[in-house]
């Protein structure tokens, strides 16, 4: 089958008129099949070199999900071909520059805009989406957002791969950290239909080359596949592709090689307000949502199609708002939906009101729940729960969020986990939490600049009272499971904030880590990609 590709290079090579002498040509194009569209007629851009003095350069260094963090690099290098980012690691290792990648922007803290960064690689222009015949595998390139692969991958070929429900994040850095989303518990986590990935790596001479690795068992490269299963991003190299397949489809036919998504979703929520409840009532609903996950995450479950989140909104957002989605052609998916509703709602005094619809998938998981405005200022951080919340945890939530003297707007949000991700050994892929039910992501949103200190010591309180019998920190035991490294943050190399004797290392990779460290010893041994939260050779 020829290659299908999407990338809207035309309006980009009317805007970005400043160049840098890079080769133009991508050495690696005989990976992916041939092209329908007559070569001579395309053009690709050169590398572009945007320093401070360019206007677009603003655009470019904050254009981050997290407003605290603007980078200053000396430059950003626009790249559209794997031949061009290795020209650009070349230059920027022969120079001494440390590095940094872009791809969608979604870092939750520093690692990328940190001001020791002097070269910025944006990706966000390789965002290329195809079906490769000769590898069986869907080419994704690492700048895509979520949105464009899953409309390419749908519309084209009627299938797509269980990422996460942001459709502007990119690919990139999602894959690299073991991304899950809405179809995880019916399909397990994106990485688990990782194929192989071309990543550009620097040898111990300082010479950049790009390298394809498979999760096939005879490839000598696979180690830095699995790497990139939950690793984190910025460790090992840059990511220019990923190729994706489930594991064990067979035959040529692209339809048949990644998971069909439902034809319709069944959309619900209930909403309760801060002006309604109680003590008793948010305990009621957090407690009763962990108990209904904890009875109904097993692989195979009728409820397999159902993905949640419980919104724990503070007094300032005003509301809990439980938002779920169901697969809307199983059986009965309405009375399904209508049992959860009420199993969370069980015992609660103070009303909600329910909504629900029905919506082709695609138009559902292109909508953007995740704009926050001018609230652009976040601290974030994370846990994976294997049980729901106990009571002195609930009541520990309920004091932060009903306090009237906080303004900024917080919210812990309950992420439905567990069903077929749990069904992968924990060493399969880098990513070892495989038997948790939920993935809790604390966050808080402010706009003034002037008062990120304060809300920053707000959220760090909240966290470390939430988790005060494990040292601070969500320490791996019957109820906890670490944290993940999608969510980063730099706390957890902080003893002030964790107290638990427990490296940071240990909390996002567990056991995994010491394997991981032998890929970065083998594949960036001068320590070429490195970040607050980077894996280490040792």
């Amino acid at each position: 089958m020829a290659e299908t590709t999407r990338r809207g290079f035309l309006g980009v090579a009317a805007a970005l008129g400043g160049t840098v002498a890079l080769p133009a040509i991508d050495s690696f194009a005989a990976d992916s099949v041939n092209s329908t569209v007559d070569s001579a007629t395309v053009w690709t851009p050169p590398a572009r070199t945007v320093p401070p003095t360019d206007p677009r350069y603003l655009d470019l260094t904050s254009r981050g999900y997290n407003g605290r963090f603007v980078g200053q690099p000396d430059s950003v290098r626009v790249v559209y071909t794997t031949a061009q980012v290795i020209a650009v690691v070349n230059e920027a290792v022969q120079g001494g520059r440390r590095i940094a990648v872009r791809s969608g922007g979604h870092c939750l803290d520093g690692l990328v805009d940190d001001p020791a960064v002097r070269t910025l690689i944006d990706m966000s222009e390789m965002n290329a989406v195809s079906y490769d015949s000769a590898r069986r595998a869907f080419m994704v390139e690492a700048g895509a957002t979520l949105g464009h692969v899953y409309r390419t991958l749908y519309l084209d070929f009627g299938v797509t791969v269980p990422g996460g429900t942001c459709p502007t994040v990119g690919v990139g850095g999602h894959v690299t950290g073991g991304g899950y989303g809405a179809l995880c518990r019916a399909y397990g986590s994106i990485v688990d239909h990782l194929y192989a990935l071309e990543v550009v790596v620097v040898d111990a001479s300082g010479t950049a080359r790009a390298v394809v690795a498979t999760s096939d068992p005879g490839d000598g490269n696979r180690e830095l596949w699995w790497a990139h299963t939950g690793g984190g991003g910025g460790n090992f190299g840059v990511v220019t592709r990923y190729w994706f397949r489930t594991p064990g489809a067979t035959g040529t036919d692209p339809a048949g090689l990644l998971p069909k998504p439902p034809a319709t979703l069944l959309k619900a929520t209930a909403v309760w307000k801060w002006s309604d409840l109680n003590a008793a009532d948010f305990a009621a609903v957090v407690r009763n949502h962990g108990a209904w996950h904890a009875a109904n995450s097993a692989d195979g479950s009728p409820y397999a199609g159902l993905h949640s989140v419980l919104i724990l909104g503070n007094a300032a957002v005003g509301t809990l708002t439980l938002s779920a989605q169901i697969d809307g052609t199983v059986a009965n998916p309405a009375g399904l939906m209508t049992g959860y509703l009420d199993a969370v709602a069980a015992g609660v005094q103070a009303p909600a009101a329910r909504t629900q619809s029905t919506s082709p998938w695609l138009k559902a998981t292109l909508k953007d729940p995740y704009d926050t405005g001018a609230f652009n200022r976040t601290k974030s951080k994370g846990a994976y729960l294997r049980k729901g919340w106990d009571a002195g945890q609930i009541s520990t939530l309920y004091q932060y969020l009903s306090d009237p003297g906080y303004d900024g707007h917080s919210s812990i949000l309950l992420y439905s986990y567990g069903g077929k991700a749990n069904a992968v050994a924990p060493d399969a892929t880098a990513m070892p939490q495989r038997d948790s039910i939920l993935k809790a992501n604390f966050t808080t949103y402010w706009a003034d600049p002037s008062q990120d200190a304060r809300h920053v010591a707000w959220m760090r309180a909240l966290y470390r009272d939430v988790y005060a019998a494990t040292g601070g920190v969500p320490v791996s035991n019957t109820a906890n499971d670490g944290s993940y490294i999608n969510y980063p943050d730099v706390d957890l190399a902080d003893p002030q904030w964790n107290t638990s004797g427990v490296s940071w290392q240990t909390l996002y990779y567990k056991g995994n880590y010491p394997r991981l460290q032998q890929v970065k010893a083998a594949w960036d041994p001068t320590n070429v990609f490195h970040h607050a939260l980077s894996i280490t050779a040792t």
